[in-house]
């Protein structure tokens, strides 16, 4: 049987086994998310639900692959991340403290020598970015963190979303022969998935920053991985398309906050989730429209690793002004009364 699919099956087994005792563990230790006027769930829930996924993860790699410096330098990241959304899911960090622990962690792999040493221009030709490579690293990674984090706000909304995103980045890595960035997204996609039966609504437990943050981050890292382990152009246009959903919903949020003059991490109900709840969808229906778009950006990820470089530019057009026409349509870039939702 192909690594993969052993590290697949096993981080899904193992993480949904063991979120049953975590939820244990986050209610003996009071990390509740609290209902109130600005969120969505109506009674305490457990979360920190994370560390479940966190530990099917780091299973299932260690058990399909061997340590190199990279793996090491990885985990070690992923270890950092994962702490800082414990501490935060127990004692809700500000978000100055916590920014400081996503660049800490970010800082991990560099360290490491996991690193963005090119990007594409619009072209396809690859541009080194020689002493801007630190910057550049540490910025995707922090972002893409808090694109998974910021849209943990419904019912098995991130832990799905990253599971399709890791299941497009794995079928590249199989078209790439990138054997290591196949294992590592099988066993985030099995993690993530394994958690969802728990986590989809009504949900049993939340994910918690120590669950959404550890998804963003692993997805930037193992990017990052890729695009050093390969020479393709593609190979950090990849996660951004097939994590188009949550990429694009925190820049509605960052150009509506903005253009509103609020504070761009003041929480607000303007999240394209909360914007359909609004126009009459359940949790559910609003939950399985979202996976039903993050699924086409996944395909067009993979589309755009097939085709040549005239029509990729085309396709990631189109999906920009789709991203744009919907955003108005449903109305995501208006202002709000200010909400919280159980991220």
């Amino acid at each position: 049987m192909q690594s993969y699919v052993v590290a697949f099956i096993l981080a899904l087994v193992i993480t949904y086994f063991l979120t049953p005792y975590v939820k244990n563990l986050a209610i003996r230790l009071g990390a509740l998310d609290a209902p109130d006027a600005r969120k969505v769930h109506k009674t305490p829930i457990p979360r920190m639900g994370g560390l479940a996924i966190y530990v099917g993860f780091v299973i299932a790699v260690l058990s399909s692959m061997h340590l190199s410096q990279e793996l090491i330098g990885l985990l070690t990241g992923g270890t950092v991340i994962l702490i800082v959304g414990i501490i935060d899911d127990m004692v809700q960090l500000s978000a100055k403290v916590k920014l400081l622990g996503q660049i800490a962690a970010a800082a991990v792999l560099i360290l490491f020598d996991i690193r963005i040493e090119w990007l594409t221009n619009p072209f396809g030709d690859m541009v080194y970015v020689e002493y801007l490579s630190i910057p550049i690293t540490l910025f995707w990674v922090v972002a893409l963190t808090n694109t998974v984090n910021l849209i943990d706000g419904l019912d098995g909304l991130a832990a799905g979303v990253s599971t399709i995103a890791a299941v497009t980045i794995l079928l590249v890595a199989l078209q790439e022969n990138s054997l290591i960035v196949a294992v590592l997204t099988a066993a985030l996609a099995g993690s993530a998935f394994g958690f969802l039966q728990h986590n989809f609504n009504p949900a049993k437990i939340f994910m918690g920053d120590t669950g959404s943050m550890f998804l963003g981050y692993m997805l930037a890292a193992i990017s990052v991985l890729g695009a050093v382990k390969s020479a393709a152009t593609i190979a950090l246009i990849v996660p951004i398309v097939a994590l188009g959903l949550p990429i694009m919903d925190t820049a509605f949020a960052i150009i509506r906050r903005y253009s509103n003059g609020q504070p761009i991490f003041k929480p607000d109900k303007g999240h394209l989730h909360h914007r359909l709840l609004e126009m009459g969808l359940s949790q559910k229906q609003a939950v399985l429209l979202m996976y039903v778009i993050s699924g086409c950006l996944g395909l067009s990820a993979i589309a755009l690793t097939e085709v040549n470089k005239g029509l990729a530019a085309l396709i990631i057009l189109a999906l920009l002004a789709v991203a744009f026409f919907g955003a108005r349509k449903i109305g995501v870039l208006k202002q709000t009364g200010s909400a919280q939702t159980h991220s």
